[in-house]
């Protein structure tokens, strides 16, 4: 069954406001709302039994588990996770969407069979993301993500909510699915789209629909498009509201941990539709939209979206007295996360406050992507003269290219930086910047 999005998850309790370290973290974006409500969560990392392949046994995978298919909130609400190791190995967990300890820095591993409580909050809406991959190369199975969802503290006006995870998976011979930093040799690759190979989802025609894709692959930059339809309106990249634009020839690209929320008006005339998938060697269908049998939900689509509602976000960026630093993305500082010193020298740093400019040139011979813990971030126009209409936190750097992000330096503290070819066995790696 296709992934609906409709249960809360943990136990919920109302309280006046946040305490200790989850105030703190509130604070920390003082233009947004006090936390309305505090959430309780226990997660587990854990071995499962995935069954990938007809006709297979099913593989070893590691997850998060307790907590559902998804995490879901409010906008505002804080979150006590109750963190729990079950692996034989130490584990760090990573998000992308929650104001939370930054890994390695603020949060340190926990070991197997340890527990602790990590405080998060969660001041902006949007998609994001936790998993368990910072430590997980090379290990005895691959690690799947958890989506997690803040929901905006308006009303959003669809008829249909659902997350599209995009997961791949390289299974030796005898159905062994193997983890990445690894050699894939003689493996077979496959994608599946919420834990299932090729899904249908059935939606009825006229519904305005609103589809979380989520590039939960290891290393691959992948383009997802539905077949016959033009209009696909994204609305928000990378947990951020975006000016509404079409997807340019109806394809969404993500790199791996990227997000972007489309909404689409189910046609009657053209279902099924194909919902294909290239990870630039080939296109390849991953899942279907079907018409449910039931009658359209309307006579004619709805009016054009309105922008979601915003996150607090500013609407410029004074890049005339920004601070300036250029981070190439090789070289031997960048270590992996199992060599992390946290005593090693910064990336750059900045004054909380400050407009930073960050060039990010990419010296090796592949494609190259960078995920910065902590700040979304504006991608520059080649001129420095203004940015597209987005903000993003995981950006693909061509071989040979340069790009120049820019961000406002809001949130006091030390966080990651995380870099990656995007081939299978390339390892993770990080390095660390300060706002203070």
């Amino acid at each position: 069954m296709f992934c609906r999005m409709t249960q809360p998850v943990g136990a919920v309790s109302r309280r006046a406001v946040l305490g200790g370290f989850a105030a703190a973290w509130a604070t920390s974006f003082p233009q947004l709302a006090p936390a309305a409500e505090r959430m309780a969560v226990a997660l587990e990392a854990r071995a499962e039994s995935l069954p990938l392949f007809p006709g297979r046994s099913p593989s070893r995978v590691w997850q998060l588990a307790g907590g559902g298919s998804v995490l879901r909130l409010a906008r505002g609400s804080a979150l006590d996770l109750a963190f729990a190791n079950g692996l034989s190995v130490p584990a760090a967990l990573s998000v992308r969407g929650l104001a939370m300890p930054t890994p390695l820095l603020m949060q340190q591993p926990v070991g197997p069979g340890g527990r602790t409580t990590i405080v998060a909050a969660s001041p902006r809406a949007g998609t994001g993301l936790l998993d368990l991959r910072l430590l997980a190369d090379a290990a005895a199975a691959p690690n799947r993500p958890l989506p997690l969802i803040v929901d905006e503290a308006t009303a959003v006006t669809i008829d249909r909510d659902e997350v599209f995870l995009v997961e791949d998976f390289r299974l030796k011979p005898d159905g062994t699915a193997i983890a990445p930093g690894t050699d894939p040799k003689d493996s077979e690759l496959l994608y599946t789209v919420n834990g299932r190979l090729q899904p249908e989802i059935a939606l009825r025609a006229q519904a305005r629909v609103r589809l979380r894709f989520i590039n939960g692959c290891h290393r691959a930059v992948i383009a997802i498009k539905i077949a016959e339809l033009g209009d696909v309106r994204v609305m928000a990249i990378d947990s951020q509201p975006a000016e509404p634009f079409l997807a340019r020839n109806g394809a969404v690209v993500l790199p791996p941990g990227g997000r972007t929320d489309v909404f689409i008006d189910m046609p009657a005339a053209k279902a099924p539709l194909q919902v294909l998938l290239h990870d630039g060697t080939s296109a390849r269908p991953v899942a279907r939209l079907t018409l449910a049998n039931e009658p359209p939900l309307r006579a004619a689509p709805l009016p054009l979206p309105a922008p979601l509602p915003a996150n607090g976000l500013p609407d410029k960026l004074d890049l005339r007295s920004a601070v300036r630093a250029e981070l190439a993305l090789d070289g031997p500082d960048w270590r992996p996360p199992a060599q992390f010193n946290a005593g090693s020298a910064p990336a750059f740093r900045a004054k909380p406050g400050r407009v930073v400019v960050l060039a990010l040139a990419n010296k090796t011979a592949g494609a190259t992507v960078v995920h910065l813990h902590g700040q979304p971030f504006r991608l520059l126009d080649r001129l420095d003269d203004g940015w597209k209409p987005y903000w993003l936190d995981t950006l693909a750097v061509e071989a040979g290219q340069t790009q120049r992000i820019a961000f406002l330096a809001e949130q006091s503290g030390r966080s990651l930086i995380e870099s990656m070819a995007t081939n299978w066995a390339a390892p993770r790696l990080v390095r660390w910047y300060e706002i203070g």
